[in-house]
């Protein structure tokens, strides 16, 4: 029972939560990782938006359910189904309408601000949250150690390295309008780049105090910031994987003078990357190994491949 004293903006959510519908993605490989996935009865993305495997599958079995995407959510799916908690990312916060409905059918909505946490071990410390709501907090304190300690592995291989320059990196994506969308300085990304040894070409983009973590920029602005990194890394999240040079090159012909491609530093994130928020230790340790390696056959890491 609640005390009866609580501020009337508190809201009540009883433990264990179940019939979970999760619109926050970067969440589902948390519960993977407290063996919660039970909980979720409710999904944003259908079965093959997913690239965790379990979740994809408990879709195909039928025992979490597409519920609508987080704009336009399936209301009579999910209240019939007694749904116990909303799980949603900011996005949302765009749809105030949406949260408001939700509340109305008695559904609490909580907002996952895990992706404005500057520091990446910051990310994955939400996994204690939903242990907390799900009953698995033995399990959530296992999975953010074990991740801890990769963080500790790369942290002790950059430190043998302290007297090297570090090399500069850029990370990055081309909308549909032609502008560059780019990591703000602040944001946990930059910091896993300078965790893995690099250094984000961009070291001073937007205010520490707004807590959004991406901007985009006209090329322009973004060739004379940017053309002279050593390593690029684009981002495929948004409009799917790059094999090759000459498909970045159609999205803008300027990346052409960039020094990463001339020498043949190209990188694209694997779909995986933003899904996979418990293995944020290996992303660093992938960055690290394509700042270090002297391999000419290195061209596939776990969550990011070589452009060729």
């Amino acid at each position: 029972a609640a005390p009866d004293d609580l501020d009337p903006d508190i809201v009540v959510i009883q433990q264990p939560v179940q019939n979970i519908y999760l619109a926050a993605s970067a969440a589902m490989d948390m519960f993977v990782s407290l063996d919660a996935l039970d909980s979720i009865r409710f999904s944003s993305l259908k079965a093959d938006g997913w690239y965790i495997d379990e979740a994809k599958q408990a879709m195909e079995a039928g025992d979490i359910l597409y519920a609508g995407k987080y704009s336009t959510p399936d209301y009579e799916k999910i209240v019939e189904q007694n749904c116990g908690l909303a799980i949603e990312n900011t996005m949302i916060l765009h749809t105030p309408e949406v949260k408001e409905q939700l509340e109305k059918f008695g559904i609490h909505v909580l907002v996952d601000y895990s992706s404005y946490e500057p520091e990446p071990l910051g990310r994955t410390e939400w996994v204690k949250l939903y242990g907390l709501l799900t009953g698995h907090e033995v399990q959530a304190d296992k999975a953010f150690a074990e991740e801890k300690s990769a963080f500790e592995e790369v942290k002790n291989s950059v430190a043998d390295e302290a007297d090297q320059e570090p090399k500069t990196v850029a990370f990055f994506y081309i909308t549909s309008n032609g502008q560059a969308n780019v990591r703000k300085s602040a944001d946990y990304l930059p910091k896993m780049i300078e965790l893995a040894g690099g250094r984000y070409i961009f070291d001073s983009l937007g205010d520490e105090d707004d807590a959004t973590s991406t901007m985009s920029m006209q090329m322009e602005e973004f060739y004379a910031g940017a053309k002279d990194a050593d390593y690029i890394i684009y981002n495929s999240t948004i409009d799917g994987e790059l094999t090759d040079i000459s498909q970045m090159l159609e999205k803008s012909s300027l990346l052409a003078d960039f020094k990463a491609v001339k020498d043949g530093n190209v990188w694209c994130t694997n779909q995986n990357l933003f899904q996979e928020t418990m293995e944020l230790g290996t992303m660093i340790e992938d960055i690290h190994t394509m700042l270090t390696s002297d391999d000419p056959n290195l061209d596939t890491l776990t969550y990011m491949h070589k452009l060729k």
